[in-house]
């Protein structure tokens, strides 16, 4: 571990994108079929390389993980968002380890105020006393096998990140190891609130504020129906016109985050996304989603092949990530 602070350039784009901006249809959101994986990598590989170095964004089919997997999930979020506030704060966020429960305490660098939501995070090394299974039996044991999924689904495409990368066989999959006690890749259940007909919403308040992920690779599975994300590749921020992803129950979508940025010297870029609030006329009911953060062990040290960024650890790097983004 080292306590050296380094400028983060990540968290300096972050706080200019916080305007209302533009939006349009016209950007390309690519879907990438995983059928046949292993006979069909190469070809897939050469998909998910120019879709990522594009726009950084891209959504999954035929990924292998069965709908039955994420209605499940999806239904366990919603038994635990359900339960009593003061049920809930039995399971508080644990500062700076990104595990439990936590409601309007992520403040955006690019909006400064809170994001409309409240999660529940999982991250398997720090889960003590943070299972609801009291009231919520098996909901521990099903979390954790859906976890796993979606971590082996992850390991699969960042496979062929590495491959175009030049790095060995198996690279991201060590640096991403779920026996290990530093290990800090997060599953988290996302329930952004219902807004009321008549509430008038502030320009400065979203359901989730503009932002790149701290991490390698996101998967996020979104319900039908309940839309509001919205992105804007990192390579044209400055215009900041944003495009609309529509959800779909069996499709995933997926974007590189910042480590990843970094560890590929900026050739894999991240991408900026948000999650609008509803304008007048639209559908103010509640929005669920799940996201899978594929997030190196704390241990590992995230260097470019260039050198084109200091050295520094998985574990100081989501630190500083987490500060800046959750109020004390």
């Amino acid at each position: 571990m080292t306590d050296t602070t380094y400028e983060l350039a990540e968290l300096a784009k972050e706080t200019r994108m916080g305007g209302a901006g533009t939006e349009s249809a016209d950007r390309e959101i690519r879907r990438i079929d995983l059928t046949d994986f292993d006979a069909r990598k190469a070809a897939i590989t050469e998909e998910l390389w120019a879709a990522a170095t594009d726009i950084g964004f891209f959504q999954l089919v035929n990924h292998g993980i069965e709908q039955d997997a994420v209605d499940g999930a999806f239904a366990d979020a919603e038994r635990f968002f359900a339960l009593p506030e003061e049920t809930k704060a039995r399971h508080g966020l644990k500062k700076g380890l990104n595990s439990g429960w936590e409601s309007m305490t992520q403040v955006r660098p690019s909006i400064g105020t809170p994001d409309q939501k409240e999660s529940y995070q999982v991250t398997r090394p720090h889960m003590e006393n943070l299972w609801p299974d009291d009231v919520l039996p098996g909901f521990r044991e099903r979390t954790l096998a859906f976890e796993g999924q979606c971590r082996d689904l992850a390991m699969r495409v960042l496979s062929c990140f590495a491959d175009r990368l030049g790095l060995p066989d198996g690279f991201f999959a060590r640096a991403h190891d779920p026996a290990s006690p530093q290990y800090q890749s997060t599953l988290r259940m996302l329930h952004y609130f219902a807004v009321p007909a008549d509430a008038e919403i502030p320009a400065n308040v979203w359901r989730a504020g503009a932002h790149t992920d701290f991490d390698c690779l996101t998967l996020l599975f979104q319900r039908a129906g309940q839309g509001g994300l919205q992105v804007c590749p990192g390579k044209e921020a400055e215009a900041q016109e944003w495009t609309p992803v529509e959800p779909a129950d069996s499709v995933i979508t997926c974007n590189i985050g910042d480590m990843l940025m970094r560890w590929s010297d900026d050739r894999l870029p991240s991408n900026f996304h948000r999650v609008k609030s509803p304008a007048p006329g639209e559908d103010r009911s509640a929005r669920h989603s799940i996201a899978f953060f594929a997030q190196a062990d704390r241990d590992v040290v995230i260097e470019g092949p260039e050198g084109r960024y200091p050295r520094i650890t998985a574990a100081d790097y989501i630190q500083q990530r987490i500060a800046a983004n959750f109020a004390r």
